[in-house]
């Protein structure tokens, strides 16, 4: 016979009340909680799946800027400029090469810009290593004076000493098996930088004679501007470099009876083709993965009609008609309908109207400020998807508020179903004190009765 009233032994309850509620409470939030979470995760998909579209749209941007007319941190496909040189004597580079002017520029060079070089009379290891104690050595350059004490120096505490200035360079050099020389030079070229060595020790070492007096035998280079003529103008400057209307001129050698050398910047069409394939290809990328997700119906896209909205929105601008005249369209020059429904170029097409209608071509792409082509227009419809209010903006924005609110009403289900079960927890304890109570009452009145039994 089971124990108690209700069958169930002191402490029973207590066990019955945590199992119970455990098992009651997990099975509620499967059926509440879960679909937040299943909801939650989702949307992290799609996320994801945005943020490729979004990348998608970004690198098709990047391909339709070249046919921008305002376009900005480059040129246009139509404004490309390469340049080549001619002779030996000079090189160039330049910070915009398409800010450039067209033209032939001629250069001749007549002088190399040279720093001053001065090197000490040969020493051996040992007198190289040996303290100098010459008295004072002092150079002058750029108008400061510096004065070197050698007493107590060795040269190469000395050449130290003078590279710790400004505008001078000192270096232990070995010349022989056994034979060192102390080399003073200029920090920079040209006769500005020309540097002046007197004072006791200036002899000894070798650098002038009587104090004054240069040795020409260990002056060994000479100060000296560049000289050269930049389509007639001269030029006398302390650095073999020059900049010429934006390009920056580097001299290398002295050029020799008469000839010169010359840079020529032209226009460069060789691009062209590669950026217009590079056009149709980010567009295609970008269909096809929006097609992929439009039409898909496991696509974790909720918002499909947004998403096709991108496409709608390229398309009318991109098979509309373009120009002056209003009577230019890409299907003018190369660009066709493939059987997918992409972008196809044509390169024999482009190129015959690359070399015969440039200047239609650019009217169709760039247009002008009063009547804007469609590289220029396809920008900014770009552009305004991402602002605020543009279709790729609202659709994040209203992905992110999903989100949240999922978040929260979840974060409330959660908090509502904990107190649900807290609150059941301390009806079960006051129940499992009841039951204990009835119990204990019942044993005492079960021996009274037995009590009395015994007794008759």
């Amino acid at each position: 016979m089971a124990d108690g009233i209700l069958g169930l032994g002191m402490g029973q309850a207590a066990s019955l009340n945590s199992d119970l509620i455990e098992k009651l409470k997990t099975a509620e939030k499967k059926s509440v909680i879960d679909p937040y979470d299943k909801n939650i995760e989702k949307i992290t998909g799609e996320k994801e799946t945005f943020k490729n579209i979004q990348t998608k749209v970004s690198e098709f941007l990047a391909a339709v800027k070249p046919f921008d007319l305002f376009v900005s941190g480059g040129v246009s496909a139509f404004e490309q400029k390469s340049a080549t040189t001619s002779g030996d004597s000079v090189t160039f580079d330049a910070v915009d090469l398409q800010a450039l002017k067209k033209g032939f520029i001629t250069v001749s060079v007549s002088q190399l810009a040279q720093k001053d070089v001065y090197q000490s009379n040969s020493v051996d290891s040992t007198v190289k290593d040996a303290v100098i104690n010459k008295g004072t050595l002092t150079i002058k350059v750029n108008g400061v004076t510096e004065n070197f004490d050698t007493t107590n120096m060795t040269y190469k505490q000395l050449a130290d000493s003078i590279n710790s200035k400004s505008g001078i360079a000192a270096s232990v050099e070995q010349v022989g098996t056994d034979s060192y020389r102390l080399v003073i030079k200029s920090e920079e070229s040209g006769l500005e930088n020309k540097l002046e060595i007197t004072g006791d020790a200036s002899d000894d070492l070798g650098y002038t004679t009587n104090g004054t007096t240069v040795n020409t035998t260990n002056h060994i280079l000479e100060a000296k501007n560049m000289m050269a003529k930049v389509d007639g103008m001269e030029y006398n400057v302390s650095t073999n470099n020059i900049t010429v209307d934006g390009l920056k001129i580097t001299v290398n050698k002295v050029d020799s009876g008469g000839s010169q050398s010359s840079i020529n910047i032209v226009e460069d069409k060789t691009q062209l083709e590669t950026q217009m394939r590079n056009f149709t290809t980010k567009y295609n990328e970008l269909v096809a993965l929006v097609d992929s997700e439009v039409f898909n119906a496991d696509s974790k896209i909720a918002d499909k009609s947004s998403i096709r909205d991108i496409i709608s929105q390229i398309k009318s601008k991109l098979f509309g008609s373009y120009g002056s005249s209003g009577d230019k369209s890409v299907f003018n020059y190369g660009i066709e309908l493939a059987k997918d429904g992409g972008l196809s170029l044509d390169s024999a097409k482009f190129n015959k109207a690359v070399e015969e209608d440039m200047a239609g071509l650019k009217d169709l792409f760039l247009g002008s400020a009063e009547k804007k082509g469609l590289g220029t227009i396809l920008k900014e419809s770009l552009d305004e998807m991402t602002f605020t209010g543009g279709v790729l903006s609202t659709y994040e924005s209203n992905m992110q508020t999903r989100e949240k609110n999922l978040n929260s009403e979840k974060e409330k289900a959660e908090k509502a179903l904990n107190t649900k079960y807290e609150q059941l927890a301390l009806q079960f304890s006051a129940y499992g004190s009841l039951i204990n109570q009835m119990e204990a009452s019942f044993s005492g009145l079960k021996m009274l009765i037995q009590q009395s039994t015994a007794s008759n």
